[in-house]
Parts: C-alpha cells; structure tokens; sequence
C-alpha cells in the first residue's frame, strides 16, 4: 500500500500531461488522483511511512480516522486558503478586464517586436512578483497579456516567460512567495540577508532564458499587431475605467499590507478587496439599465471564472497532501539526506522536485528535518533552499501556483510548456545555482 499511493499519483500525473492526447480535462484527473491517494491512504494506514514505528501496536479504527480526519482538515484549510485567494484575485483581474481598465497600459505598448515584448513584460513581472507574490503577478500580467497580444503562441509564450519571471522575483523577496514566507516566518532567513544573497542568482535565473530565447528568436521576433479590442466589452466611460484600473491595483497591492498588519492569511485580504470593489461598482453603475449593469457586475464575473482550473489546483494540493501525510515526503527528504549529503545537491534535488510536488511541504519537511542549531539564521543551506523551491517549480508549468495560475488565465497547456519553456526554466535554474555558489 506505501508503494501504491506513490503509484496512483504518477498514474494522476501521467493523465495530467496527456490531457490533450486522451481528451480528457484535466482537473477530471486532478480531482481522481487526490481523492484516491487519500483512499489508498486509508487502506494501508499502518505500511505508511509516517505510521511504521507504530507498527508493534494495534491502532483502533476509531484512532486511525482520528488521526486522518484531522490531517485531512488541516491541509484542506491550507489549500482553501490558496483557492480563495486565487479565486478572489481572478475575480479583481477580471472586473477591471471588463471595465477595460487594462486599457491604460495596454494602449501605450505599441510594439510588434516579440523579443522586446518578451523583455519588458518579464522584468515588469520580476520586480513586481517582489513587491505583491508570485501568484497575484501571474493573474495581473496575464491578464495584461491576453490583451495586447492575439496569436496563441504567442501568448503562451509571454505567459510561460512570465511564470518564470513571477517565481524568480519571488523567490529574492520575503513575501515574493510562499515559501520564502515560511522560511522567514521561522527565522531561517532574515529581510536584508536573503534579498542581498539572492537578488543576483534570481536575476540571472531570469536573465539567462532571456538572452537564450533571443538567440533563438533572431530574425523571427515580428508578431500580428496587439489586439486592441479582446472579447466582447461593456461600453465604460473613462472615469470608470480608470477608476476600477486604480482600485482594482490598490485592492491587489494592498494584501502583503494587510497580512504584515494583522498577521491573518492573504486571502481574508483578498476577500476584503473583492467586497469593496463590488460596493463601489454596484453605487457606480446603480442608475445604468438592467441590460448593460449586469455585464459589469461581480456576479456576472463569477461566471467568468475558471472553475474547472481551481478545481485542477484542488485536487493537485489534496494529493499532495496525502503524500505528506503518509510520510513519503519526509522519507524522501531523509534520504536525500543521507544518500547525498551535500547541501547545495539536496538543495538543487529539492528544486527539480518542486516542480513535481508542491514546493510547501518539500520545504516545511526540510525545515523539520534539519534544526537551526545545525544551520543557523541565515546558514547557506535556507538561502539556497529559498532560491531552489522558489524557481524549481518553473521546470513544468503545474510546479508552481503561478504556473497553475497562467493555466487558468491563459489556456496554456501542459505539453506545449514542457516543450517551449521547460528548457528556458531549467537552464535559468541552474545558473542561478551556479551563481550562488561562486558567490559563496
């Protein structure tokens, strides 16, 4: 049984990548794998490795659902918070969507020039990934994306790049990402440190796929012209496409404030912002025909959302929830440990991983695994593995949140990422790894 959960979510993530091939939807084999492993979990409690030292004693049955139930609830509240924040900051991307609020910056790119597109749009996406998080930038830049740019190509190409440009912003920041966060919160790397030892090698993580897709874009960076008029759109006047532009980016902004504020989770902040915003775009739309209000409300927006995507991101992280509490991530971490030994490896290892499993609870093994009197405050080992699972996660496009995001968004899919972008995201890797280490 501790080998078939390990069997069933390979089996799951197989079905994933050949989405397109079977015709299959994804968040169908999403949802399969992640109940599943919490099913096989059930059957074979006590092979599992987190439970084998029990193995001499007889677990009742009503001990064993115990124990399970509230694993299972506390990663589903972890997971609800990641849908929540994700669906409320879809639905702030969205209404300044359909209120043409992108329009403010979509009317002054003017470019045709694919490779210089490619450009602007990943450093905007860097340094702003450093300042919100990774996942809000995604939602934000795609939507930008979707509206400057109509060949699909294209598109998935400018989202892919933004994905790893949102992760290697995030991952120099201490609130660029989620596990950079944990990292921080914990006291395994401080504010000053971790922004100057990894600044360069997340540059350069991003820097190196840029100059290589140049090269292989020479003479081929003309594009058909930006689309001006994506979808159908409600008619706004300026005022209220400015108006939603502004709040629609200080409701977004304003979450990493909230959260150092109150110290409660992003998505109570995100949910604040929703709430106002459909305050503010009820009373403004109040005297406007039935007909063209319901078009620019919030409720009309929901329906907009991507369901069938956060459904995808469920299932994923209750999979991997599972793996974490049948003990096989910590295993995985242990051996690793003990077969490679060599920080920057493990570290490297971690990485590759996080684009398989989830970064979160790869990182929170490792912080158990090894304490702060081996590795102190702001030891090589947490700055590296605040690099390595912040940028890892690139190397396949269901490896990060931002990348679960840009599906979402964009339509982007599975194998064509693994064929265009893979390549870019695991060269920039390893060269920021290399950096660090000759920096160090």
């Amino acid at each position: 049984m501790s080998i078939a959960i390990v069997a069933v979510f390979v089996i799951g993530y197989i079905l994933i990548a050949l989405e397109h091939p079977l015709k299959i939807d994804k968040a169908a084999s999403a949802l399969l794998t992640g109940v599943f492993c919490w099913l096989v979990l059930l059957m074979g409690f006590d092979q599992m490795p987190a439970f084998q030292a029990t193995a001499g004693e007889t677990i009742s049955e009503p001990a064993m659902h115990k124990i399970l139930d509230e694993s299972l609830f506390e990663h589903l509240g972890e997971i609800a918070g990641i849908l929540f924040f994700l669906l409320g900051a879809m639905t702030i991307v969205e209404l300044v969507d359909v209120h043409d609020g992108f329009r403010v910056i979509t009317d002054r790119i003017a470019t045709t020039d694919r490779v210089k597109l490619l450009w602007i749009i990943s450093w905007v996406s860097f340094f702003l990934s450093s300042g919100l998080d990774n996942l809000t930038t995604t939602i934000i830049m795609c939507a930008l994306i979707r509206r400057i740019v109509k060949n699909r190509d294209d598109v998935w190409l400018l989202g892919g790049f933004v994905v790893l440009a949102a992760n290697a912003g995030g991952a120099w920041s201490p609130i660029g990402d989620v596990t950079t966060i944990m990292l921080w919160i914990g006291g395994q790397i401080t504010t000053l440190n971790v922004m100057k030892s990894l600044f360069i090698p997340s540059v350069v993580s991003l820097l190196i796929p840029l100059l290589a897709a140049t090269y292989f874009f020479r003479g081929h960076s003309d594009m058909p012209q930006p689309d001006k008029v994506y979808g159908e759109k409600m008619m706004t006047t300026l005022f209220e496409r400015n108006s939603l532009f502004v709040l629609g980016g200080v409701g977004l902004v304003s979450v990493p404030f909230f959260k150092t504020v109150t110290h409660y989770p992003p998505y109570l902040g995100v949910l604040l912002s929703v709430g106002l915003l459909w305050y503010v775009t009820e009373f403004m739309h109040r005297s406007k025909e039935d007909e063209k209000k319901q078009g620019l409300s919030v409720a009309s927006i929901l329906h907009r959302i991507d369901t069938p995507s956060i459904l995808f991101f469920l299932g994923i992280l209750l999979a991997v929830g599972a793996l974490d509490t049948s003990g096989h991530l910590r295993l995985m971490a242990n051996t690793l440990d003990q077969s490679i030994g060599n920080i920057y490896f493990i570290n490297i290892l971690i990485g590759m991983l996080s684009a398989i499993v989830d970064n979160v609870p790869l990182v929170a093994a490792a912080m158990g695994m090894y304490p702060m009197t081996e590795f102190p405050p702001d030891h090589s080992f947490w700055n590296l593995l605040a690099y390595c699972a912040g940028t890892g996660g690139s190397i396949l496009i269901i490896g990060s949140a931002a990348g679960v995001a840009s599906m979402a968004v964009l339509k982007i899919d599975f194998i064509w990422y693994l064929k265009r972008i893979s390549g870019y995201a695991l060269l920039g890797y390893l060269a920021g790894v290399l950096v660090y280490y000759l920096m160090h």
